[in-house]
């Protein structure tokens, strides 16, 4: 039986070859080939800083980090998002306050932010839900209205664009994270990236990634070239080179990738248009997204478990994104057993992932659309 994922990484001989040349060289981590990635990233997305990291988790990390906010600062967030978003924040004894989605996008509802905001608000993290941006001129305009920070959550926007703004370039926000893990737009195995147009918080950024350490700025004189400083408590959360190298290959063909994914969109978009058993989610005027994810709901929830389990039985793969993150045990545990998002838990218990990636080929699309319409018809 074939299998067809959710998501799948391609890998091209063009890729192996620059990590080759990359492990036959004389560096295999905090090398060259880390700038040249970074430079690469801030070129395409016009922005002056970039700082990877080893994970898209370890990058959110890093940028509420950078932010230098009190223990106990609130943040408010998504509750549709990995988990990822939220916990972040906790690493720094921040609290993360979740907002209801809006169901025509999954992104947050710019609408219901400013209820949620207290005293001790310090930032907003609009998640770009399945790569569609979130409407990030409003959140903008309501955090410069309260003097708050804003740091977007675009681990699935990669070649995204917001009106005449691509994703990453920081017009709308403090710093934008990425995620390369291998099924998003651009892979390195495990990674991510922080941009941001913020000299101070590319500085705090390049010196929590590498255990807090510096060799400038210090707060004694140097006794020799030997001399660093451990001013803050960092991490070890470096990107080695050849993943670096990975990373760049990839990136010169994320046009391709977008255009792509775009394409299995449509086809997508065209089957479902007229079948009302399945809600679509056909991109809003200021954006255009870059589909990381398919999602699709049921119109009748209580057949989504069904229909989930009748399509991994003919092979396809689909997935869920995602249980509200205020449902983990842990966050109940942590008192947070009293929020109810609707809008939320509406779109998780109706929503299923199809398949969406790169290489998935029209014949697997085809299989894909009819499987599903004939488990519904069957239903």
């Amino acid at each position: 039986m074939r299998i067809i994922p959710y998501g799948k990484h391609h890998i091209t001989e063009e890729d192996i070859r620059d990590v080759i040349k990359v492990l036959k060289s004389e560096y295999i981590t905090q090398g060259p080939v880390i700038q040249d990635f970074e430079k690469a990233l801030c070129n395409k997305l016009n922005v002056p800083y970039a700082v990877t990291f080893n994970s898209g988790t370890s990058a959110l990390h890093g940028a509420y980090f950078a932010l230098d906010l009190p223990v106990e600062t609130e943040f408010i967030t998504s509750p549709i998002t990995f988990v990822a978003t939220s916990n972040a924040g906790l690493y720094l004894g921040l609290k993360p306050v979740f907002c209801d989605v809006e169901l025509g996008t999954g992104n947050i509802d710019p609408e219901k932010i400013e209820e949620l905001i207290t005293k001790k608000t310090g930032f907003l993290v609009p998640v770009h839900y399945s790569g569609h941006p979130a409407d990030l001129e409003k959140i903008r305009d309501l955090a410069n209205h309260y003097n708050l920070k804003v740091i977007e959550d675009a681990s699935h926007a990669l070649g995204a664009t917001y009106k005449n703004s691509v994703i990453g370039d920081c017009e709308y926000s403090d710093m934008a994270i990425f995620s390369f893990h291998p099924v998003k737009h651009v892979a390195t195995g495990e990674g991510g990236v922080v941009m941001t147009r913020n000299k101070d918080y590319y500085d705090r950024l390049i010196q929590f990634r590498t255990h807090g350490l510096t060799r400038e700025k210090l707060y004694h004189s140097s006794p020799g070239p030997w001399y660093y400083e451990m001013q803050y408590l960092g991490y070890n959360y470096r990107l080695t080179d050849f993943q670096a190298a990975l990373g760049k290959s990839q990136l010169r063909r994320l046009d391709e990738n977008i255009r792509r994914r775009r394409e299995i969109a449509e086809n997508y978009n065209h089957n479902f248009k007229n079948d009302p058993r399945i809600i679509t989610y056909p991109e809003q005027d200021y954006a255009k997204s870059a589909y990381h994810l398919y999602p699709a709901r049921m119109s009748d929830p209580t057949k989504r478990k069904k229909t989930f389990e009748k399509l991994r039985e003919h092979g396809i793969y689909v997935q869920v994104h995602y249980i509200p993150v205020y449902q983990q045990p842990f966050y109940q545990d942590s008192g947070y057993k009293n929020i109810l998002c609707k809008s939320a838990e509406a779109f998780y218990n109706s929503e299923i992932s199809l398949p969406m990636y790169p290489t998935l080929s029209e014949e697997d699309q085809a299989f894909v659309i009819n499987t599903l319409k004939k488990i519904l018809d069957e239903s």
